[in-house]
């Protein structure tokens, strides 16, 4: 078996640096270094000890990978030249910037569906930013460095999160007894309460439920056994484009999969449906009986 190629990717900036003495007169190199050498102590000085000599090190680490991934993001060639050309003629600290908003507006995005007040608490926002920045950002200029790909995969998965949390807030604002304000929330949860109500037909809106109003939906479906497919399609006519894809995605997961539904039409004893129930709704579901 043969051995893996590994094919070494330095930090942009590195690479664009190695081309110092052919590509850039002496004033251009002593300028950038200058600005290079502000931007990591700046770093020292938020994110670091700046005081000690291990603290400047890591300083430094951060500023390769701030400053290489705004280059990533602003240049859309692997051309090295390119990325040298860009830090002289707009200096490197409007490259870092851009890296550094990368990853505020990253760490801004919800990392699961479950959201809670203290993803809106100011300490732990900027702590949440200071981890990601050194995270994504720590760049050994001798080293292979990933963080730019690292970074757009978090993108595409908070994003995806953002659409489902974005989509269980525009239901519960549109709950059938008034919207729902409370901070926490299971996204997820309310999504499922609504394909689940949403089988008994006429497109009403449930993103939160209780043990006797579920009773009452089982007894209605066994009653008056509803089309389930009429019922989600109604569900979807008053959902807004922009959300339909989450709530279709689910509803097809569900069509196949959910035990809920699965079992609402069968003698299954209300006590079994109400504990699948909660399988899917977590904290959105209010266990009202005794």
């Amino acid at each position: 078996m043969l051995p893996a190629i590994v094919i070494e990717k330095l930090p942009r900036l590195v690479r664009a640096i190695k081309l110092l003495p052919e590509e850039a007169s002496a004033e251009e190199a002593a300028v950038l270094a200058d600005e290079l050498a502000g931007i990591t102590a700046m770093v020292a000085e938020k994110f670091t000890n700046d005081r000690t000599a291990e603290g400047i090190g890591r300083a430094l680490l951060l500023t390769v990978g701030g400053v290489s991934l705004g280059l990533e993001h602003l240049l859309d060639t692997d051309d090295d030249l390119d990325a040298l050309d860009l830090l002289i003629e707009e200096g490197p600290e409007l490259v870092f910037q851009q890296g550094f908003r990368l990853v505020k507006e990253l760490a801004a995005l919800p990392e699961d569906s479950l959201v809670g007040e203290y993803d809106l608490d100011p300490v732990y926002s900027q702590r949440r930013l200071k981890e990601l920045f050194i995270d994504l950002c720590t760049a050994d200029p001798g080293e292979s460095w990933t963080g730019y790909e690292r970074y757009v995969g978090q993108l595409r998965q908070r994003q995806g999160v953002q659409a489902i949390v974005r989509a269980a807030q525009w239901l519960r604002r549109h709950h059938y007894e008034g919207p729902i304000n409370d901070p926490d929330l299971n996204a997820e949860g309310v999504i499922a309460l609504a394909i689940i109500f949403a089988v008994e037909g006429g497109g009403r809106i449930t993103a939160r439920t209780g043990q006797k109003e579920f009773e009452r939906l089982v007894k209605s479906v066994r009653k008056n056994k509803p089309d389930f497919e009429a019922g989600w399609a109604a569900l979807m006519e008053n959902i807004p484009a922009a959300h339909q894809p989450i709530i279709a995605e689910r509803i097809d997961t569900y069509r196949q999969h959910c035990t809920v539904l699965q079992h609402i039409g069968t003698r299954a004893s209300m006590a079994q449906l109400f504990t699948e129930l909660e399988n899917y709704a977590g904290s959105e579901l209010d266990p009202d009986l005794p």
